[in-house]
This record gives C-alpha cells, structure tokens and sequence, in this order.
C-alpha cells in the first residue's frame, strides 16, 4: 500500500498518546474547505510505501505510544487498511482511524476484528446541508448515520467533531446535529483554519461568541461537547 503523508510524532490527532499520524490518499467527499485537499483523488505522491512505514514503526517502538490513521478517506483502502492494520497492531501500537462514516460495513469489519482502539469520525452538518458541505450535489445519509449509530453502540472509543465555519453553520446547525448524535460519548468543535492547501477561498471560522453559543447549544444534546483548537 503506497502511504501519501507521515508526520513522524504528535501530541494532537490520537487522544492522550504520543503517537505518529499516516495519510492516505483517496476520499468519495469534495468538502471544500479539506486542509487535505491533495489527497482528495488519491494522485499525490506517495511518500513511501508500505514496508518503510512499518520498517520506520518498528525502530520507534517504545518511543511511539500510537498510530493514527488519516486521509483522505482511509476506509476507501478496504481489505488493504485492515492488512495493515493488523501489522501495526502487531508490532504493539494501539490505532486511531479519522472517518467520514461513508463506509459503515467497513468501519465495522475493523472494530468487530479488535483493531481499532479510537476512531474519530466527522459530523460535517446538519443533514439538510449534508450535501452542501461536503461539496455534493446529492448524497445519501444512510451509510454516515449507520456509522453514528454504530459507534454510539461504544464498542470502541470514539469522538464525533465538526469543523465550523462562518458560511456553513449556525445555531439551527447544531441543534439539529444535537439531535442525530444526542447521549454520545464525546463531541468537539473545531473552528476552521485557512491554510494554502484549502481548495478554495471565502471561509472563515465563526465569531467566538458564536462558538461559545453552538457549544452551549451542543452541550443540552452531548455533555462532554468542547472546542478544540
């Protein structure tokens, strides 16, 4: 498998672990406000391949206390992602998968095989405005809110997170956000970032009293909901 990104260590994407993160390239979203966008379609340059990133998790073993799998979209890799995931489970490395909850059969297949420890998947918006924020024109809920339902059952650790935009979102957005995921586990909101690799241009983050308003609202459906960043 040809892996499109590796940042060596971080103290950020995999909760409570010093870990090192892995892109994969390839996503079935066009969100246009991605920070990944030049992985979308899967054509970046791979970095490396395969057997240099478990050569390279190898060497880190007690240094590393995770890995944190991203993208893109890594359950597009299917059968493939579950192979490695099971060599990093094997060199002794819990694993964090970021989803869009696109692939539910999937997501399951790698909770239900004992190799997932954290998976962080995102709610993009209110479902009337699904399509819109992930840059469709159409798209079908039924596989995200599978995957919802799949990760509320709590057999592994989980967050749901959105990044929050000034043109996409509003207090409507998380009321009805708090209604889909209301009792989950845990929910962040991340205030959107510009950065060059940002396909397009116009976005910006939310007030900070807007913030702290979406997050009282979010807080009535899920307790532990907080800002991140």
């Amino acid at each position: 498998m040809k892996i499109h990104g590796l940042q060596k260590m971080t103290l950020l994407d995999f909760p409570g672990k010093v870990a090192c993160t892995v892109f994969l390239g390839g996503c079935d979203l066009r969100c246009p406000f991605c920070h990944n966008a030049e992985l979308i379609d899967g054509a970046a340059p791979a970095v490396m391949e395969e057997e240099e990133l478990l050569a390279f998790l190898k060497k880190r073993q007690g240094l590393l206390e995770g890995v944190a799998l991203t993208g893109g979209e890594p359950l597009l890799r299917g059968d493939d992602l579950l192979r490695l995931a099971e060599k990093i489970r094997e060199l002794g490395y819990p694993l964090k998968l970021d989803t869009n909850g696109t692939h539910p059969e999937r997501l399951r297949k790698i909770i239900d095989g004992g190799l997932v420890s954290y998976v962080a998947m995102d709610i993009k918006n209110s479902p009337e405005k699904y399509a819109e924020t992930c840059g469709l024109s159409q798209m079908d809920l039924a596989p995200v809110r599978e995957s919802v339902s799949l990760l509320m059952e709590g057999r592994t650790d989980y967050e749901f997170r959105t990044t929050t935009m000034a043109e996409l979102h509003d207090a409507d957005s998380f009321r009805k956000i708090g209604e889909w995921i209301r009792g989950a586990k845990r929910y962040y909101l991340q205030k959107f970032t510009d950065r060059d690799t940002v396909p397009f241009e116009g976005f910006h983050a939310p007030a900070d009293g807007e913030m702290a308003q979406y997050l009282a609202i979010a807080r009535e459906y899920v307790p532990e909901a907080e800002i991140r960043g």
